[in-house]
């Protein structure tokens, strides 16, 4: 173990969105952008996807979390909380990195939306070809 009972910062990101993940030794209570957790991400199925980290790692009601999450819609904070949490868990106990690394929560998901070209309606979309 590398912490005691110190506060372990790490940020995730996804998309447009970024979050700063802090973790403590605790009884499980998760708080992001000062709200509860169930109230803040209200979908079963997105709650599911940020505690897979804590799941895998059997670590759900040994650490409290707090998360500040800025940018982008709910899959993307989503997405970046389950980054940030995964990147914390490592630096709270290193053996944990192989497990994490295989299930894949430790790669940034770098897909990001294309921007619109200027002279087309959209990124990819073109104005309808007239020959005459």
């Amino acid at each position: 173990m590398n912490a005691t009972a110190t506060e372990i910062c790490a940020t995730g990101r996804r998309k447009s969105a970024s979050a700063r993940v802090r973790i403590v030794a605790g009884s499980g209570k998760i708080t992001v952008n000062d709200e509860a957790f169930e109230k803040y991400f209200a979908s079963d199925a997105t709650r599911g996807y940020i505690l897979q980290p804590l799941k895998l790692t059997g670590m759900e009601s040994a650490l409290d979390i707090s998360a500040n999450i800025a940018g982008g819609g709910t899959a993307g904070q989503a997405g970046a909380l389950r980054h940030g949490i995964a990147r914390a868990l490592i630096k709270y106990n290193e053996d944990l990195r192989a497990d994490l690394k295989a299930s894949g929560m430790l790669t940034r998901d770098a897909r990001v939306k294309e921007r619109k070209k200027s002279g087309q309606p959209g990124a990819r979309k073109r104005f309808q070809f007239s020959k005459r």
